[in-house]
């Protein structure tokens, strides 16, 4: 069976809205996002998960409770798909932060400098992010993964399934949106496994929140459920 893994972000958190560094989950648009998701996802069945797990922060975890109804499975609550931790700048607003602690950390340039004492610098959290992928994918393999996280640890997500440098923080950076759904799929070519990207920041079920028109999900032809196979090349002609 092929292993599919779907990363999902929290909706908009209050720490987004009011910068500081804490957590006391949703705003009231990311409930709504959340919601969004919900009703998409029991619309289209299009993720048949047999496993829910989600970060044990307030605003992964509100998410991940809303669209539960989506999967009718129990919620698996993981420390370790957790954003990167602030250690002592917890609770702190960015005013407080900087004066307390300077700039913030330059990860491009000084990686191994912890965003505050106590807290973890990008190779740190990067490594602690491809643990926790290594360990959920090789324990579920086979099955259908959804994780409720964090911005960051999607971000992550591409430095160890494509196993690009994990020492600093990439010049190019992503742009993940709230609630959208990353999906990676494992593959198999010439008995050799390997992780493709499927899709990245799908959120179409926000679009147009602002309105009160609907996306009538029902109504949306899936593509046909399978079992995937990597294309084959096509083999030489044979010499006349």
């Amino acid at each position: 069976m092929t292993t599919q893994l779907y990363l999902i972000r929290h909706g908009e958190a209050t720490s987004q809205i009011h910068q500081f560094l804490r957590d006391d989950g949703l705003t009231e648009l990311g409930v709504r996002q959340a919601e969004r998701l919900r009703d998409r996802l029991i619309a289209t069945r299009e993720i048949q998960a047999d496993v829910v797990i989600a970060s044990t922060l307030p605003r992964a975890r509100q998410t991940a409770e809303i669209i539960a109804p989506a999967f009718e499975l129990p919620i698996i609550f993981d420390d370790e798909v957790q954003e990167m931790l602030e250690g002592e700048a917890h609770g702190l607003t960015y005013d407080e932060y900087h004066e307390r602690y300077g700039p913030g950390p330059d990860f491009l340039h000084q990686p191994f400098k912890p965003i505050a004492p106590g807290g973890e610098s990008w190779p740190s959290f990067a490594l602690r992010v491809a643990t926790a992928l290594e360990r959920i994918t090789q324990e579920h393999a086979g099955k259908s993964i959804v994780i409720v996280c964090h911005g960051g640890v999607i971000d992550n997500s591409f430095a160890y399934f494509f196993r690009y440098s994990s020492f600093a923080m990439p010049p190019a950076h992503f742009f993940t949106q709230n609630t959208s759904i990353t999906q990676w799929r494992e593959d198999e070519h010439k008995g050799t496994s390997f992780w493709r990207l499927i899709r990245y920041n799908d959120n179409m079920h926000v679009r147009g929140l602002e309105t009160d028109t609907l996306i009538p999900w029902e109504q949306l032809p899936l593509p046909k459920r399978k079992r995937y196979q990597v294309d084959q090349p096509d083999e030489p002609a044979s010499e006349q």
